[in-house]
């Protein structure tokens, strides 16, 4: 929830609500006036990485039609009935990818088009810190990030933080317990998230520091967060 304020602040616009039955929280702007001076400059400057900008362009795409005084009603709606028709490309790679070929196969392609700050945003929504049993005896830390969609994007996470990245039947991941890709990861994320995700990797961190290999006190810390109820994915069995 802090992270939807915190963008709130830093845009000026839009409004935050929350759902008291599903107790989901959401930001939302409706001024469409808003969304072209405010939202449509980011991601055109900053363009979006994953199969995400496909959206993006059939929602500015939507916009202009809406916004088209020529149009009547029925032709509006005709036009946006076959603007959500569309479907995804398969293997759809984001324009952002060209300046590199859209190939990316070491760790300086992939900044060309991937910067830090990105990377802690999807990180703060799609990464997973977690301890993890690797024997009745044996607690590791893990690390993970798993999508469907996007290999280019999952391949350049990977030669960034130094994980390999896997292909599954229904899934790309990039996953790791080796440690001094933990140590990578720590030092890479130090102090730089802003959501719940940020505690969650301050407690993973902080233990692997202090407790790595401490079966009894890392199971101590899984045990009392989770009676807590804080965190996510750090109780994860």
């Amino acid at each position: 929830m802090r992270v939807l304020y915190y963008i709130k602040n830093q845009l000026g616009i839009g409004n935050i609500n929350k759902e008291s039955k599903s107790k989901m929280v959401n930001y939302i702007i409706r001024d469409r006036k808003k969304l072209a001076l405010v939202i449509f400059p980011i991601y055109d400057n900053y363009p979006l990485l994953t199969s995400k900008y496909f959206s993006y362009l059939n929602f500015k795409e939507a916009y202009k039609i809406l916004e088209n005084t020529s149009l009547t009603k029925t032709q509006q709606d005709e036009l946006m009935f076959e603007l959500v028709k569309k479907d995804l490309p398969k293997d759809y790679i984001s324009p952002a990818w060209k300046i590199v070929n859209n190939i990316v196969s070491n760790t300086h392609d992939a900044n060309k088009v991937m910067s830090k700050a990105w990377l802690i945003g999807f990180t703060e929504a799609e990464g997973s810190f977690y301890l993890l049993n690797k024997t009745k005896d044996s607690i590791v830390h893990g690390f993970e990030i798993t999508q469907k969609l996007d290999l280019i994007v999952l391949s350049s996470i990977g030669h960034i933080l130094g994980i390999k990245t896997s292909t599954k039947k229904t899934h790309y991941t990039i996953v790791t317990t080796n440690s001094r890709s933990i140590e990578n990861i720590i030092k890479y994320y130090h102090n730089t998230m802003k959501g719940m995700k940020s505690f969650e990797f301050r407690v993973w961190a902080r233990c692997y520091v202090k407790h790595k290999g401490d079966f009894t006190k890392l199971n101590e810390i899984r045990n009392k967060i989770r009676s807590q109820k804080l965190g996510t994915t750090i109780l994860k069995k």
